[in-house]
């Protein structure tokens, strides 16, 4: 995705910011059997445990939405939107802040810091996007090193989804890249091995 401007001066705009109410009319709607099979898929390397704290970001955003969630930039906005109202678990990173080669691939011992504070998740057995430098985003938390910030101009979002869900999630990135394009921004299709 890239934005007009950074952004820092790109604020999101209420229509988009609705989206992140529980109560949002939304085009598609996550269901029970949409949450089994994604925790199924943060079970695939057999280590990870997706509850308490690591439970997936698309239901950590069910309570933050309960509790009033709060904006914090279009891009990121956009993807909670999404990823609220589908089910599905979106990481989005600054692209600025990667080192390519970029891959999808299951995590061995690796850990990452994901928030400002410092604190790190176990990523073991995981699938992550990975750079250059290591893992950098998860169906759960993504890392700070890649994280945007008001400078960011272009990002790389990852649907997170397991097999069978495809009309789905066709239709989330749909809405998704309808919701980015919303706030000027341009999208295209990209292919990670």
């Amino acid at each position: 995705t890239s934005f007009p401007r950074p952004l820092g001066e790109c604020p999101s705009p209420p229509e988009l910011l609705a989206g992140l109410r529980l109560d949002h009319p939304a085009p598609l709607h996550s269901d029970d059997h949409v949450r089994a099979a994604i925790r199924d898929l943060l079970r695939h390397g057999g280590v990870f445990k997706p509850t308490g704290r690591s439970k997936p970001a698309s239901e950590y955003l069910i309570k933050a939405a309960s509790d009033g969630m709060e904006t914090i930039n279009a891009a990121v906005d956009a993807c909670n939107v999404a990823s609220l109202h589908s089910g599905l678990p979106i990481s989005v990173v600054d692209l600025e802040r990667c080192t390519p080669p970029l891959r999808v691939d299951v995590a061995h011992g690796e850990t990452y810091v994901f928030n400002a504070a410092g604190q790190t998740i176990d990523v073991d057995g995981l699938l992550c996007l990975f750079d250059a430098a290591g893992p950098c985003a998860i169906a759960v938390k993504d890392s700070q090193r890649t994280k945007t910030s008001g400078d960011t101009r272009r990002t790389l979002s990852l649907v997170w989804a397991p097999r069978g869900h495809e009309p789905h999630v066709v239709a989330t990135v749909a809405w998704y890249r309808e919701l980015l394009s919303a706030v000027g921004a341009e999208t295209v299709d990209v292919t990670i091995a």
